[in-house]
């Protein structure tokens, strides 16, 4: 009896034994001096992804790809690695390609010895469907409300868990410094590390400190008509073609990149096409007032007609508007326009609309939906009433995506800061006949240095031009309103 309970004994120990040293090779598996891990689109969303991390010291750049739990890393093909020493620390970027399309697979990234916590990514299957989240503006400072925007990201994931990817519509940080961007990832890794991102460029990432965002994400650059305060780049994903636009281009956008728009998607016969940029054309937001953005309701909203865009995707303003079904700055019926939509904020920055830029930079008549948020109060617009009060609107925001064959329906939340529960601010759904795309361009999309250089002067006149002479006389014409309504609300 006694040499039985000595083996159990010695059997138990000896597990005990086993299971502590799995737990320190898991752990000693795992190197929390990589950070900042991102697995980004990046060319072929069936076969590709981009990965970027950092270090503290300057060491290897490895990827590991799982499938099944399987090694499948030399399967696949490093198509390009960057490596370089930015801002004290070392970046380190590997596009990987030769994926599988409609694989769930999992990785890791580190030196070949020590690696990341485990992120995962599904490639695109090439069906007629795909879902996305989108937020915008977490624009934090602070690790309290870095931390808050995460749980309007956790209310995201939680409402569409197989969403194939996230767009960020920008303003990652506010200052873009080391100590943000930390912060950024510290209280955003599980969110990163669940599914691929598409970064867009915010005038807050690192605008004014060239190759910021740049080195932050590992992007397809090839189509970029400059990368030092932005990517421009596109994909599909689906039935449906994307473009990522840099609104820091020129502090617009430049006639480089209208140029590029256009061409790129007039290469596409996806059946549906949405553009993602930082700045919005439509906004009753603090930066509504300004030309920079007002510049693209003249210059970008005509190649968008001309493309036969769906849906415009913005941030910026921090606060949540739709507009009807738009051509040629009027009102059309659905599906013969443009749907904008300005994307709210995920962080706990909420601008008060400007009641002045009502009817003077922004026809009423133009939005569908719009949530006020402002003085710890929030409401749904109905045209008129700016007063009255809904404490359920105040919280950050999200939309989802859904696209199926001929249908796409966009959704936006607001996750309630009183109650932390989710609510529906926003609905609304298009439909179109599929099959009926039809690419009419085809050739070299890219833009050279030199190409680029020779459109500078003239992307600046025109800015200058509509500053000058559209958006100065309308603001002095409109200065006792813009006055009145500063004094009654003390907002400008």
């Amino acid at each position: 009896m006694k040499s039985t309970v000595k083996k159990i004994l010695c059997i138990a120990l000896c597990l005990s034994l086993l299971v502590s040293l799995l737990s320190i090779s898991t752990y000693a598996d795992t190197d929390d001096a990589i950070q900042r891990v991102t697995c980004c689109v990046n060319g072929d969303t069936k076969t590709q992804r981009g990965f970027c991390w950092y270090t503290p010291e300057e060491s290897e750049s490895h990827v590991r790809i799982y499938l099944n739990g399987i090694d499948v890393t030399d399967t696949t093909v490093v198509t390009a690695q960057r490596e370089q020493e930015w801002k004290g620390m070392y970046m380190h970027q590997v596009t990987v390609s030769g994926l599988e399309a409609g694989k769930a697979y999992t990785y890791k990234v580190g030196d070949g010895e020590n690696w990341s916590k485990t992120g995962k990514f599904t490639t695109d299957n090439g069906d007629d469907k795909v879902n996305f989240i989108s937020i915008a503006d977490v624009q934090a400072s602070s690790e309290e409300n870095f931390e808050r925007a995460s749980w309007v990201m956790d209310a995201a994931l939680e409402t569409m868990p197989d969403a194939e990817f996230v767009s960020n519509l920008g303003d990652f940080t506010n200052d873009s410094t080391n100590e943000e961007w930390d912060g950024y990832f510290k209280y955003f890794e599980r969110h990163n590390l669940a599914t691929s991102l598409v970064p867009i460029a915010g005038n807050h990432d690192g605008l004014g400190v060239w190759h910021w965002f740049d080195n932050m994400f590992d992007l397809d650059t090839s189509e970029s008509v400059q990368n030092l305060n932005g990517v421009n780049y596109s994909y599909d994903y689906g039935n449906a073609h994307f473009a990522v636009l840099n609104t820091n281009d020129m502090l617009s956008i430049s006639d480089a990149q209208l140029t590029w728009l256009k061409n790129d998607m007039n290469s596409s016969s996806a059946d549906w096409k949405i553009a993602f940029m930082h700045k919005s054309p439509y906004s009753l937001g603090k930066d509504g007032k300004w030309p920079d953005a007002l510049y693209l309701t003249e210059a970008l909203t005509k190649v968008v007609d001309e493309c036969g865009i769906d849906v415009v995707m913005s941030g910026h303003d921090h606060s949540y508007i739709r507009t009807k079904s738009l051509k040629d700055n009027k009102v059309v019926e659905d599906g013969e326009g443009t749907v904008y939509v300005l994307d709210g904020t995920a962080g706990t920055k909420r601008y008060e609309i400007r009641e002045f830029s009502a009817d003077t930079y922004l026809n009423t008549d133009f939005i569908a939906a719009l949530t006020i948020q402002r003085d710890g109060y929030g409401n749904y617009w109905d045209g008129d009433d700016y007063e009255s009060t809904d404490p359920a609107n105040i919280g950050g925001s999200f939309t989802t995506v859904s696209i199926d064959g001929g249908e796409l329906k966009l959704t936006a939340y607001v996750l309630t800061e009183e109650t932390k529960e989710t609510k529906v601010i926003d609905t609304f759904t298009l439909t179109k006949e599929t099959g009926k795309g039809e690419a009419t361009f085809e050739g070299d999309n890219t833009t050279s240095v030199f190409d680029y250089a020779l459109t500078v002067i003239p992307s600046f006149l025109h800015l200058a031009e509509y500053a000058l002479l559209k958006w100065l006389p309308k603001t002095i014409i409109n200065l006792p309103k813009i006055i009145y309504y500063v004094i009654k609300t003390d907002t400008f």
